[in-house]
């Protein structure tokens, strides 16, 4: 039973039956009837019924509260960690070392922040009156969160909504929905009240369509491709909700000629696979400056071959298989279009032999000669693929770091300061690591420019997204007639 609403896990009412899958041995993991429109709205009623209390709560209140939370997931974190690494292909090391642990950490940040939630400013700005800021929360929140990072992603939507006050709505993959459900469970075992948190799991055309578009839903936040962004976009334009989009991202690498090269060839080959590849910060095209080209590929290919590919439940598993055989196909049509156009598939570029094969693996792939306008160099991949293209000077560099649609994440690598500081004011990303890629912390928010979406996760930031800026003025004269009632009458 894999939807939550009001406190109580249960099946969806559409009709449709669903095998969750794991991608890294075809298992069947569990078997339920999807969410449909019923569900969607009977999973509102609860929130929308629940925002009442919630909202009144006092910061301590929530924050004590989400303290429990993240006990509760901390206590069952072995629990978490397998059901992520077996629904999602992840080797149990990543769940174990990243996924889990970093979203009890956003658990506990929350926590905090919602005891910090407060105005920019009081004072007399009109020489008559007291102005002060109220942040308050929206309402019922609607969050659709995509199959890469499961449980962080429920995370990064459920926690700033539910810290400042609003109640939520969420709809996992249904690929991927064992640990939001388990998350949600946690959430009502640390006190906080029934209907705050309502997990839906279904479709995104029947149950997330539903849930984008419902009338009581204040605020709509999505996490997925860029494509799909657009239409939940434009949707939520028409109806003149809040959007908050996270989309899709192709992320630079860039190598100077003074930087480290065993260091950013390590941090390319980690960057590039976290994860197969599914992950919207990996870095996807490393632009080497010419006199580092060749050891850089040379050494990248090294690296790459020494990767584990393995049962997840193996703790020396380096890497596990994408998230379906639609994913793994995708990407190896991609590779085989880049070799049909003259690109040179380096290492990889292949399903493996064995069982592995059987499964939705594919081996870590470096590509070299690809054109800077090609679908590998300028769509997301999303698959454990490195384009490596050279450059001469630092001005190509940064043009080409910026030139693709996406702006979420980036890296630039060099010893000198003054190279890190105009990489990091020039390239166009909402995230721009020097001499590092991927590292996230909760204190600091993640975000995109241009096709990669706007608004922020993680971090203070993100409750510019989830609260409304209320301005209230308070008159300090006791006057009865005020100085510009002039324009309107004359005082007598």
């Amino acid at each position: 039973m894999q939807t939550f609403i009001a406190g109580k896990r249960r099946s969806g009412t559409s009709g449709e039956e669903f095998a969750v899958a794991n991608p890294a041995t075809g298992e069947t993991l569990a078997t339920d009837v999807l969410a449909g429109p019923e569900d969607v709205e009977e999973a509102v009623a609860a929130a929308r019924a629940a925002f009442a209390e919630w909202s009144r709560a006092t910061a301590a209140e929530r924050s004590e509260a989400m303290l429990r939370w993240a006990d509760q997931v901390q206590a069952r974190a072995e629990e978490f960690a397998r059901a992520e690494s077996r629904n999602a292909g992840k080797p149990i090391k990543l769940t174990r070392g990243f996924d889990v642990p970093g979203t009890i950490d956003n658990i506990r940040f929350f926590a905090g922040a919602a005891r910090n939630l407060e105005g920019r400013a009081a004072g007399e700005y009109s020489g008559e009156h007291t102005s002060v800021i109220r942040r308050e929360p929206i309402g019922v929140v609607g969050s659709v969160a995509p199959w890469n990072y499961p449980l962080q992603m429920a995370a990064w939507k459920v926690l700033p909504a539910v810290a400042a006050g609003n109640t939520i709505v969420l709809k996992p993959s249904e690929l991927t929905p064992l640990t939001s459900v388990m998350f949600a469970e946690a959430a009502r075992e640390a006190g906080i009240p029934d209907g705050v948190v309502n997990i839906v799991t279904g479709t995104g055309p029947v149950a997330g369509q539903a849930l984008l578009t419902h009338p009581d839903v204040a605020m709509v936040s999505f996490t997925g491709s860029t494509a799909v962004g657009r239409r939940v976009a434009a949707q939520a334009a028409g109806l003149v909700k809040r959007v908050h989009l996270e989309l899709g991202g192709k992320a630079p690498f860039v190598v100077f000629d003074d930087a480290d090269p065993e260091a950013a060839a390590r941090g390319a080959v980690a960057g590039a696979l976290i994860n197969a590849g599914q992950d919207c910060t990996a870095a996807t095209r490393a632009y080497v400056q010419r006199p580092l080209y060749e050891a850089f590929v040379a050494r990248v290919a090294e690296l790459m071959d020494g990767v584990r590919l393995g049962p997840v439940d193996d703790p020396d598993t380096d890497m596990g298989s994408l998230i379906s055989f639609r994913q793994r196909d995708k990407v190896a049509g991609m590779v085989e279009d880049a070799r049909r156009a003259g690109a040179t598939v380096v290492r990889g570029g292949r399903i493996p032999d064995g069982p592995l094969g059987r499964a939705a693996y594919y081996e870590p792939t470096l590509i070299t000669g690809a054109a800077q306008d090609s679908a590998v160099v300028q769509q997301e991949i999303f698959g454990p693929v490195l384009v490596c293209l050279p450059f001469d000077t630092d001005d190509d560099a940064l043009r080409l770091a910026n030139d693709t649609p996406y702006g979420l994440a980036a890296s630039a690598w060099t010893t000198d300061v003054y190279r890190a500081g105009r990489a990091s004011r020039e390239i166009q990303a909402g995230c721009v690591w020097i001499n590092d890629h991927i590292p996230i912390i909760s204190e600091m928010p993640h975000g995109g420019y241009k096709s990669s979406g706007f608004g922020k996760d993680m971090s203070a930031y993100s409750f510019d997204e989830y609260t409304n800026v209320k301005h209230v003025m308070t008159d300090i004269t006791g006057a009865r007639h005020r100085s510009w009632h002039d324009v309107v009458f004359t005082g007598r």
